[in-house]
């Protein structure tokens, strides 16, 4: 291995340990006003048996002498309690005890999804049983599906809460109980210009939501709601507002202008809080520092799988030549490109609502998000095959004689492909350390917005080896379409243009699916959703999380091709880092045994 190589290996391990530092000191420093407020990773126990968990922030001058008024802040579908991280802490900094707390089957709460009222009632009981809490003074807010927790939590502790903030929510939606002028209690609906959730509100695009006759219930009116004004009585706890601002659904989340609304209607309707003007927010300094550390790890894999290639592959010498290309060329090879770009987005919506329909959640496969996105890349993987069947029944030679051209060497048998998984997992394994590590020192993920890459409950290992076949046999797949179809003869002129193209053909087609639901959104008040499925509002907003993960992919793919010329390291690291980060993301739909 030449000296530069180690060189620059060592100069990606700097770099990547140094994001990983500054972003998550940055983010701690933020989170915790500066050491001044306290955040606490706290587990409860419902009344059912069921364990709940969360962070709470804990201000300076709360203590049991002198209780702080207290907000429970609940995040929406498939997120877990960071992405409400910028509520929490403009909250804290105002002098207010908050529970993030993660919903039933999220983050770390016990499964299954949807059950005891969202997670809401027992997290609400739980903020009510600290001392250091006023509680007469307690507001809930909660965006998307969190928001239904706190109505759901409103209604079975009626005199448990003072007010309540729904961000892009509702009430009398998915079993939460219906808004009445006196229910809930002191109301703030912050509800997107964006908002791709019309039916929360009952109305043909969110802009209208002023003229929906559901919220004009609420509000007690028959009339156009004026935004920005004030309804009803504080004092009586039938104050009711609405805002609009201008950002989508997930976008609230990164709205200093929704946060700032948030923070004046709790000011108002809450006694004992700081001062401190709605506008002076720090947020999004944390945000930035958990995707510098996010970025940190990601290219952490890179170094690491290389030192680890070196060791695990000495016969090779950590620079084996990349095997003769026999790919297919001119239209054949163009069609086929075409194919594999529009493919996935294509079958985008259909297969992931078929699959996530027809699989109901149970226990061998007890997460209806991820067995949708199973589904989907396995008729991908499918076809892919299918194609590459065809491919090979065109070249002269038998599978034997090709299979290196195809990506597929298996120099020493099986060994060849044993040494390739063990690889995987110790690049995969050396980020989950470095995680670990990260959280247990700072408190702090590597995250950024609505995607995260958070730890593995000790149930979801579980549930992580039964998903994890049909995505190594889709990136099995895709890394034989890569790099034994597409690469064309002769190979790529450069290791970045083989990047970049590898990149165009796996995460472009998300870029262009975003780029037209969302430039359709703004320009009509639509998604583009008459010729598709059903769940298209939030199969979009989770193509984001795909755009990232499918940009890893091909990057990892392509890294560890040219570094071993075989498909199985890039691979099984694809495989095992991208199951495991959709599995501790989402939200788990049936009870596991606990182990």
């Amino acid at each position: 291995m030449a000296l530069t190589d180690i060189n620059a290996r060592t100069a990606l391990f700097i770099v990547a340990l140094v994001l990983v530092l500054v972003g998550s000191g940055t983010a701690y420093w933020v989170e915790t006003d500066g050491q001044t407020v306290e955040v606490r990773d706290v587990q409860f126990e419902a009344t059912n048996g069921t364990m709940m968990s969360g962070e709470l922030y804990v201000p300076p001058d709360a203590s049991t002498a002198d209780p702080a008024p207290g907000i429970l802040a609940t995040h929406g579908y498939i997120n877990y309690h960071e992405t409400q991280s910028p509520f929490a802490i403009e909250y804290a900094r105002r002098g207010f005890v908050v529970l993030a707390v993660d919903q039933t089957g999220h983050g770390g709460s016990d499964p299954p999804a949807f059950g005891h009222g969202f997670g809401g009632p027992p997290a609400l009981e739980y903020l009510r049983s600290l001392s250091m809490v006023d509680t007469d003074n307690i507001g809930l807010e909660g965006h998307s599906m969190g928001g239904w927790a706190s109505v759901v939590a409103a209604a079975v502790h009626p005199d448990g809460y003072e007010s309540m903030v729904l961000a892009g929510s509702s009430t009398g939606s998915f079993g939460a109980p219906p808004g009445s002028p006196e229910f809930p209690r002191n109301l703030a609906v912050i509800y997107g210009e964006y908002e791709e959730f019309r039916y929360m509100w009952a109305v043909d695009k969110a802009q209208n939501v002023p003229d929906s006759a559901k919220l004009q219930n609420v509000f007690g009116t028959d009339s156009t709601i004026q935004e920005g004004e004030t309804y009803g009585s504080i004092e009586d706890g039938t104050a009711r507002k609405l805002t609009t601002p201008g950002t989508t659904h997930p976008g609230l989340h990164l709205s200093p202008t929704a946060t700032a609304d948030s923070i004046e209607w709790f000011q108002r309707t809450l006694d004992g809080e700081d001062s401190l003007p709605p506008g002076n927010q720090t947020w999004y300094f944390k945000e930035l520092g958990t995707l510098l550390a996010m970025l940190g790890g990601i290219l952490f894999m890179f170094p690491l799988g290389s030192l680890l290639v070196e060791r695990y592959d000495r016969e090779a010498s950590f620079s084996r030549e990349l095997p003769e290309s026999i790919g297919i060329e001119g239209a054949a090879r163009i069609g086929t490109a075409i194919v594999a770009f529009f493919l996935p987005i294509v079958t985008y919506y259909h297969l992931q609502e078929w699959g996530s329909s027809t699989f109901e959640a149970s226990a061998l496969l007890p997460q209806t998000i991820t067995t949708g996105v199973a589904v989907w890349a396995t008729f991908n993987a499918i076809v892919i095959l299918l194609g590459f069947a065809a491919f090979h029944y065109r070249n002269e030679g038998t599978f034997a004689e090709l299979r290196a051209s195809y990506g597929l060497g298996t120099d020493n048998g099986l060994r060849t492909i044993g040494r390739a998984a063990l690889t995987s997992i110790g690049i995969v394994g050396g980020l989950y350390l470095l995680l670990s590590i990260t959280e247990y020192l700072t408190g702090q993920g590597m995250r950024f917005w609505v995607f995260g890459i958070r730890p593995l409950e000790t149930f979801q290992f579980w549930i992580f080896l039964r998903y994890l076949i049909p995505f190594t046999v889709f990136f099995v797949a895709l890394g034989i379409l890569l790099h034994g179809e597409l690469r064309p003869r002769g190979g790529y002129a450069s290791f970045r243009k083989e990047m970049a193209t590898n990149w165009a053909l796996v995460g472009g087609p998300f870029v262009l699916l975003l780029a037209v639901q969302y430039g359709t959104l703004l320009a009509t008040g639509y998604l583009m959703d008459n010729f598709l499925t059903a769940g298209v509002d939030l199969l979009t907003i989770l193509a984001f999380q795909f755009l990232v993960l499918l940009t890893v992919a091909p990057l990892v793919s392509t890294y560890f091709y040219r570094k071993t010329g075989r498909i199985w390291t890039g691979a099984f690291t694809n495989a095992l880092f991208i199951t495991w980060v959709i599995v501790a993301g989402t939200a788990t739909h049936h009870p596991i045994a606990i182990f």
